[in-house]
């Protein structure tokens, strides 16, 4: 039994982390050489950009700065700052601007009310979110604009980019690490079928197909998503347009950022229950469980379960010795990384361990948070490298 339970799980985590990953490349690969290459119309649609942004005073002059030089018809696009709550100079070095809209209130009740609210004064048919501390290509909003010329494209994302310093410690290099895989992981989920999840940094939705979002709602940009995939509409994805940022400042900066993120994705789980119907919607079931479900839930709590039935296994011959020996070796880098957390030359051994660990260290917060029902849905940004 123990044996058994062991290559279960072992099954479960090779798949999460790494057969998931083969499996969407093949499926794309075999879609790709079937399916015919289609030529749509670049017409341009009227366009509002807007940007959630509370206390951004140290970064928001270079945010408008590069909004204003993004390539579109001035008569089809607006720019609008959604600053509730803000406490700072935001609101008045963003109204020194006339080419920007700025819509503010003084009561904060977190980002997924701010949306609902800005959604009423916006009548384009398509609206752009996009964070306060990235940055843009000024072909940006154009490219994304054709891309919904395809009636079957019902929201857009953009790539999540980091950008590693060379005196960034191994979380910023971990973290650059992980968006480069996440990011390959999206391409290929849209090529089969539809994104599962984008990221909030940079997405464009149809007007239209804009839902209200309950107010506790901790994933915003996650729920919209899916609100859209429900409505039968695809979420394609653009890695020629990106979203460019700094890594966190610091492990106990990125640990925050995903401990909300994992609380968020037990909340959201809880709520689209309708994608674990295989029988109703396989293809789209198989990717979100693979992708997202397993790695915020079954996976992480299977890490120390396949080293305890390991150790039990111990005395089953060298195979199991070896395995046993990987994992502790595995973890000791992870140890090493997190010593050299903070370093400017952090060894690069720890890098890719050390993020994972605290990654899935942070499903098991972000799982208790969700249980006691004490995760804010009001976003606290996580401070960014310079």
């Amino acid at each position: 039994m123990i044996t058994v339970l062991f290559w279960i799980s072992i099954a479960i985590l090779f798949h999460t982390y790494i057969g998931y990953g083969l499996i969407i490349s093949l499926i794309a690969r075999v879609k790709k050489m079937r399916s015919p290459v289609q030529v749509f119309k670049r017409n341009l649609s009227t366009v509002t950009l807007v940007i959630p942004a509370y206390n951004e005073e140290e970064f928001i002059e270079t945010k408008v700065e590069n909004c204003l030089q993004l390539e579109y018809p001035k008569n089809k696009f607006r720019i609008v700052f959604i600053t509730d709550g803000s406490t700072d100079k935001t609101v008045d070095i963003l109204r020194k601007y006339d080419e920007v809209e700025v819509l503010h209130s003084d009561q904060r009740q977190g980002k997924s009310a701010a949306i609902n609210r800005a959604m009423k004064y916006i009548d384009s048919e398509i609206v752009v979110f996009n964070d306060a501390n990235t940055l843009l290509d000024k072909s940006a909003i154009k490219m994304i604009a054709q891309s919904f010329n395809s009636p079957r494209v019902g929201a857009v994302s953009g790539e999540k980019t980091i950008i590693v310093n060379k005196a960034d410690g191994t979380s910023a290099r971990g973290e650059g690490m992980y968006w480069k895989y996440e990011s390959y992981l999206k391409r290929k989920d849209a090529e089969v079928l539809s994104v599962m999840g984008a990221a909030g940094e940079l997405i464009a939705f149809r007007k239209k197909l804009v839902e209200q979002l309950d107010s506790d709602v901790i994933l915003d940009d996650f729920m919209m998503t899916f609100s859209v995939i429900k409505q039968g509409y695809k979420v394609s994805y653009l890695p020629e347009v990106k979203a460019i940022e700094t890594a966190s400042v610091n492990v106990e900066e990125e640990l925050k950022r995903k401990t909300r993120i994992a609380a968020g994705g037990w909340q959201a789980m809880s709520r689209l229950l309708w994608l674990f119907k295989f029988w109703e919607t396989p293809l789209l079931s198989f990717m979100f469980i693979s992708h997202r479900a397993l790695r915020w839930s079954l996976s992480a709590f299977l890490l120390p379960v396949v080293l305890i039935l390991n150790s039990g296994l111990f005395q089953n011959g060298l195979f199991y010795q070896l395995i046993f020996l990987a994992q502790l070796v595995f973890y000791l880098f992870a140890l090493f990384g997190y010593f050299y957390r903070n370093s400017s030359n952090p060894p690069k051994l720890g890098y890719v361990p050390f993020y994972f660990v605290m990654m899935n260290y942070a499903v098991f917060v972000g799982f208790w948070r969700f249980v006691k029902g004490n995760q804010s849905s009001v976003w606290e940004r996580a401070l960014r490298a310079a």
